[in-house]
């Protein structure tokens, strides 16, 4: 039994020892997966956090004191220009209104009985019969008169504006907040904004570059037209792309002494959502205040190498890949990177279109070592010969 056991092991050994012998020490080239470096249109993206905001944003405050009469629309809609939104009460104002015209017509009337006293003291002054002191005191009583009158004009101009305050206006169309006070409350020019109206369309926004990102976009744009070669695009807190492009509008002119940035502002458009109308709550997609991504986005591709971002490595020396050359060897090549995505790597130097660039397997290749390539996804022969 024992003669029989050895037997059967000494004739597995004696077919595996020249089965190793064929493959080598090392044994088969490792299967690799390749794809072939392709030159193609890429639109250049660059990434910011920003903020939206409302072109045009009012607080609306009482100008006078009195009580709050009466609220005119509903809170969280939108408002058209000129609307009615607040009623003071108007009483009050009324009558002081009413009593400064009473006013005007008394100092009409005392400047009309100045000036006959004028008329009279220079007749008596012109006859003899009357002194200079008289003409003197009848001249200073009219101007006096007079003045008084202006007075009386003017305090009926004030009374007019402060009852034109007790109704609060719109100043312009977009979406008004809560309201702060409800009827019956005295509100004055010191108590906090009755509330807030934000324009809604468009919207605009607002981010920060760091200076040198700055210089580099300046220097890739600046022979494509600029901040008009560049096209911004927001991507919100749940991944989304909103679907209108946006355009820069203002650069800042100084650079902050903090964190050395400068602020750029752009306009997107945020028209009504298919569907709804415009007092609907939420009718429009951006929202003053809203956190969002800003892509800054090239308006025209360019031409350029890619290859998908998996194939990158990196090390001390930087960015490598491995490609397969024409002897089936693997081969190490430093790379500059463009700007890349997630998915797909812009290459700016290091590589050239049409050289296959292995994507599967790269933990198993070492340089100048034979591999097995095949087409990324496609699983290789087990030949055991280099691709």
């Amino acid at each position: 039994m024992r003669f029989f056991v050895a037997s059967v092991f000494l004739a597995a050994v004696s077919m595996v020892q020249p089965a190793q012998a064929q493959m080598g020490p090392g044994g088969p080239p490792p299967a690799v997966g390749v794809v072939e470096a392709r030159r193609q249109p890429v639109t250049e993206s660059t990434e910011f956090i920003g903020r939206i905001e409302a072109i045009n944003r009012v607080d609306l405050r009482a100008r006078i004191t009195g009580f709050l009469e009466e609220r005119l629309f509903r809170e969280g809609t939108e408002v058209e220009e000129g609307k009615l939104l607040f009623r003071m009460e108007r009483a009050p104002f009324e009558a002081q209104l009413e009593q400064a015209k009473a006013n005007v017509a008394s100092a009409e009337a005392q400047l009309a009985n100045a000036r006959t006293s004028l008329a009279r003291a220079r007749e008596l002054r012109t006859t003899g019969t009357g002194t200079q002191v008289a003409l003197d005191n009848a001249q200073a009583q009219e101007r006096t008169s007079a003045a008084t009158l202006l007075g009386a004009q003017a305090a009926v101009r004030v009374a007019e504006i402060n009852l034109a305050y007790t109704n609060i206006y719109a100043p312009f169309a977009g979406a008004i907040g809560r309201s702060t006070y409800t009827p019956g409350n005295v509100v004055s020019p010191s108590s906090e904004p009755l509330a807030t109206i934000v324009s809604q369309d468009p919207m605009r926004v607002a981010f920060t570059i760091a200076q040198r990102t700055a210089l580099e976009l300046r220097e890739r744009y600046e022979g494509r037209g600029g901040a008009a070669a560049v096209v911004v695009r927001i991507r919100q807190s749940d991944g989304t792309i909103y679907p209108l492009p946006g355009q820069i509008d203002f650069i800042d002119t100084q650079v902050s002494r903090d964190t050395d940035s400068i602020l750029v502002r752009a306009s997107i458009a945020n028209p009504i959502r298919a569907g709804m109308q415009q007092n609907d709550i939420g009718a429009r997609q951006l929202v003053d205040g809203q956190f969002v991504t800003v892509l800054l986005e090239s308006a025209q591709p360019v031409m350029a190498v890619t290859i998908p971002r998996s194939a990158i490595a990196q090390d001390q020396a930087g960015f490598f890949v491995f490609i397969v050359d024409g002897e089936g060897r693997a081969q190490r090549r430093n790379v500059t990177l463009g700007r890349s995505t997630a998915e797909t790597a812009v290459i700016e130097s290091g590589l050239e279109a049409g050289q296959r660039v292995i994507t599967e397997g790269i933990q198993r290749v070492r340089p100048g070592q034979p591999v097995n390539a095949a087409p990324a996804g496609v699983r290789p022969a087990a030949t055991g010969r280099p691709g």
